[in-house]
């Protein structure tokens, strides 16, 4: 008889779902493949004790297909606990289409997708992410109801990029109340990291209240675009991370705070809308808390996005869609002072708030 050792790379190749250390007993992965519009796809069914699976599609070319499942995990489990901390009856769930957005995206690969997304029966509720518009989505909505994001004028709620920037504002003035006394960001040095839609709108939102902003970006014509229109100094060097300011501001994809990283930072207060901006989350989520940085959970501040699309489920308006992401504010402060009173990660304090409501659903 013989036995050999099998690190973790192995596990990986052999059971690439199971043995996903972003597994996390997710209900159900789909994925998806059409020869004829090059559609490569995966879909994260991570929980449906609340509700349906709803999430965002994102469209990326990853540099390979364990990235995407990867990324599909953390991200559909992580809109699990959006949900919950929000207090939306919604499950959690997210997709991913293999490619690059700006030269491969069609029409029929989107609608091809959609029938993918029709044949979960409501499972999973789809809508837009990143490389996504919302006329993707009402693309998707010819072949299926299971989608929202739609444009106003077929009835959805529109783009939830300017109410997903409008959460994580409240939960930056949040952090800011919390760490300096006083939420007013005028004079605030403010680092927003990725300008797309949502970090765009962030740029605006502190620039009126007065903040220095420091924009970094992979796009040099945006860069230059936000910087004219708000004012807002460039750092060309996509290193941030040393950069001496009061807010950190991560907008563009997840995993920044990490080992190569973590440090280096100097700044005071950790809050953006990136999904999954602790690389690992025990860990860093402690560095962070060694260093004296106020991290704002990432899926509690972006989950402007989600109260979004969710009114187009339930039927509230515009006043309720702003009010519900206004009330990410207090809730940012809550997890600050239950993350000091129990002595525990800020990350930590929300799961555990969000996990409380999952396991009370289940009793």
């Amino acid at each position: 008889m013989t036995s050999e050792i099998i690190d973790a790379n192995d596990i990986k190749c052999i059971s690439p779902v199971f043995g996903n250390l972003s597994f996390d007993n997710h209900e159900q992965i789909v994925f998806c493949n059409d020869s004829e519009t090059g559609l490569k796809a995966i879909i994260g069914i991570h929980n449906t004790t609340l509700g349906p699976a709803l999430g965002g599609t994102r469209m990326w070319q990853y540099d390979n297909e364990a990235d995407a499942l990867n990324d599909v995990l953390r991200l559909s489990r992580g809109m699990t606990f959006k949900s919950a901390i929000t207090g939306l009856n919604l499950g959690g769930g997210k997709a991913v289409i293999i490619g690059d957005a700006k030269t491969q995206k069609t029409d029929a690969l989107m609608r091809r997708f959609g029938e993918f997304v029709h044949s979960l029966n409501g499972k999973y509720i789809t809508a837009e992410d990143v490389g996504m518009e919302t006329r993707d989505m009402d693309i998707v909505r010819e072949v299926t109801p299971h989608v929202t994001g739609i444009s106003e004028e077929k009835g959805g709620a529109g783009n939830p990029s300017p109410i997903t920037a409008y959460g994580v504002y409240m939960g930056m003035k949040a952090a800011a109340k919390y760490k300096f006394g006083s939420d007013n960001l005028d004079g605030k040095k403010i680092l927003v990291q990725g300008i797309g839609h949502v970090g765009e709108t962030i740029v605006d939102l502190v620039t009126k209240e007065g903040a220095q902003v420091i924009i970094s970006d992979i796009n040099k014509v945006q860069l230059e675009k936000v910087s004219k229109k708000y004012g807002a100094t460039i750092h060309h060097d996509l290193d941030v991370y040393g950069l001496d300011v009061d807010i950190y501001a991560p907008c563009a994809l997840g995993a920044t705070i990490n080992d190569n990283t973590i440090h280096n930072l100097k700044a005071k207060i950790i809050a953006g809308a990136a999904n999954n901006q602790l690389h690992d989350e025990i860990k860093h989520g402690r560095l962070l808390k060694d260093k004296g940085i106020a991290y704002a959970p990432d899926f509690l501040i972006n989950a402007g996005g989600i109260i979004n699309v969710y009114a187009e489920l339930v039927g509230y308006g515009k006043e309720e869609i702003k009010r519900k992401t206004e009330n990410i504010y207090n809730t940012t402060l809550d997890i600050f002072t239950l993350a000091e009173k129990d002595n525990i990660t800020t990350h930590r304090a929300a799961l555990n708030i969000a996990q409380s409501r999952l396991d009370a659903k289940k009793n």
